[in-house]
C-alpha cells in the first residue's frame, strides 16, 4: 500500500491508497473554492447524558446530484470533484459538509472505488484489503487528535437508510467523547466481570453463538451470527476468533481472511429476498474501543472490549421497510418482526 496525502483547494486533507506503491499522485484541485466554515459544536443533553452534534451548515450539503455530476468519482477534463486525480484506488478526505469539526471532532468520507456503478460487494478481495488498510490507517491517525475519543468507521447503502450520493462511498467520525452505544457494551462488559470472577462478556457471546443456531459463518480466523437479540430484521455481528479493541490490534491472518469472509456477507445480504429484487440497503458499522478514559467503567480497560462489525438492513421483507416509529424512537424499545433464528437461517441459505 501506498499512502500519499494531499490538500483540496479550500485546505481539506485527502488522501490517496494506492496498491501500488510506484502510483504519482500530484493533481492540483482545480476548483475555486473558499476555505470551508463550519458551525458544529456538541451539547451534551443533561437529561439523558448523551451528547447531540449541532450541524445547521449541513443544511446546504450536496443532495442526490445526477451521476455525471457525482462529487466522489475522479476528475475528468473540465468536470472536477472532490478527487483531483482523474482515477483512483481508495481515497479519504475531509467531509466538506462535517457533522464534527475542530475542537467537536472530525468527519471523513472513504471512496471505496472509483467506480460509480459497483458496490462494495463488487470488489476484489485486493481492493476490499485496501480498504481495511486504509480503515486501520485512519484510526490510528485520528487516535492522536486531542479532541477525539473515539473513531466509528461506517458505510450507510442505499437511498432508503438515506444515503445522498450513490457512489460507494462510506464515512468515518472521530468523536470527541465516548458514544452512548459504546458505553452501555462497556457497562455490561464491567457488570459481567464482576458478577463472573472476571470472565470476558464478548468472548462468552461469540463462545454461545458458535454452538448454536444464529451462526451464520466461521473460519479460521472470524465469526459471524445473528444476535440472541437482534434489533433489525436481518443484523449479523463480525467478529475476529482473537479479540482485539480494535482495528489497529488485528494481525496479519486475521487481516489477510478478511476480505474473503467480509465480501460473502454482503452478497448474502443482497441475496436475502431474492433475484430481481433491488440492492438490499444497510448499515455496516465497526465498533472500536474508545481511545480515552474508560475511569467510569470500573474495572474495564480498552483490551476488555471487542473489535467486531455490524451489518444491518431495514428492508423486513420484499418491498417492505422497518421504520423506527413510537416504541423505537419514543422509548428505545425496538421490536423485531423476524426471529433472529430464522434470519440466520435464511443468511445460512443464501451462501454462495
Amino acid at each position: 500500500m501506498k499512502k500519499t496525502s494531499t490538500r483540496l483547494a479550500d485546505g481539506r486533507e485527502l488522501i490517496y491508497y494506492d496498491l501500488r506503491d510506484d502510483t504519482v499522485r500530484d493533481a492540483v484541485d482545480r476548483r475555486p473554492l473558499e476555505r470551508t466554515v463550519t458551525t458544529s459544536q456538541v451539547r451534551r443533553d443533561p437529561l439523558l447524558g448523551d451528547d447531540v452534534a449541532i450541524a445547521s451548515h449541513r443544511q446546504g450539503r450536496t443532495y442526490h446530484p445526477p451521476a455525471d455530476e457525482c462529487p466522489l468519482c475522479p476528475t475528468q477534463g473540465d468536470r472536477l470533484s472532490e478527487i483531483p486525480d482523474s482515477s483512483y484506488d481508495v481515497v479519504v478526505f475531509e467531509n466538506r459538509f462535517p457533522s464534527l469539526a475542530g475542537d467537536s471532532g472530525r468527519c471523513e468520507v472513504v471512496c471505496f472505488t472509483s467506480d460509480h456503478n459497483s458496490t462494495f460487494a463488487d470488489l476484489t478481495e485486493e481492493q476490499t484489503r485496501l480498504v481495511l488498510e486504509a480503515w486501520t490507517d485512519r484510526t490510528s491517525e485520528l487516535s492522536h487528535l486531542p479532541a477525539v475519543e473515539q473513531v466509528f468507521c461506517f458505510e450507510n447503502r442505499g437511498a432508503e437508510i438515506g444515503v445522498t450520493l450513490g457512489h460507494p462511498h462510506g464515512q468515518i467520525y472521530a468523536y470527541p467523547f465516548t458514544t452512548p452505544r459504546t458505553a452501555l457494551m462497556l457497562r455490561s462488559v464491567a457488570a459481567h466481570k464482576e458478577a463472573t470472577g472476571g470472565e470476558n462478556l464478548f468472548d462468552d457471546i461469540v463462545e454461545k453463538e458458535l454452538a448454536g443456531e444464529r451462526l451464520v459463518l466461521a473460519t479460521d480466523h472470524w465469526v459471524a451470527f445473528v444476535p440472541y437479540a437482534a434489533h433489525w430484521p436481518y443484523e449479523v455481528h463480525l467478529y475476529p476468533r482473537r479479540r482485539v479493541p480494535d482495528l489497529l490490534g488485528l494481525d496479519e491472518d486475521a487481516r489477510t481472511e478478511f476480505p474473503k469472509v467480509y465480501l460473502e456477507l454482503l452478497r448474502r445480504f443482497d441475496r436475502i429476498f431474492g433475484e430481481g429484487e433491488p440492492p438490499t440497503p444497510y448499515i455496516a458499522a465497526w465498533h472500536q474501543a474508545p481511545f480515552g478514559t474508560l475511569d467510569e467503567f470500573e474495572g474495564v480497560n480498552r483490551d476488555d472490549f471487542a473489535l467486531h462489525l455490524e451489518l444491518f438492513t431495514i428492508r423486513r421483507t420484499s418491498g417492505k421497510l422497518k421504520f423506527l416509529a413510537g416504541s423505537e424512537s419514543g422509548m428505545s424499545v425496538f421490536i423485531n418482526d423476524i426471529a433472529p433464528e430464522s434470519a440466520a437461517q435464511r443468511l445460512r441459505e443464501v451462501a454462495s
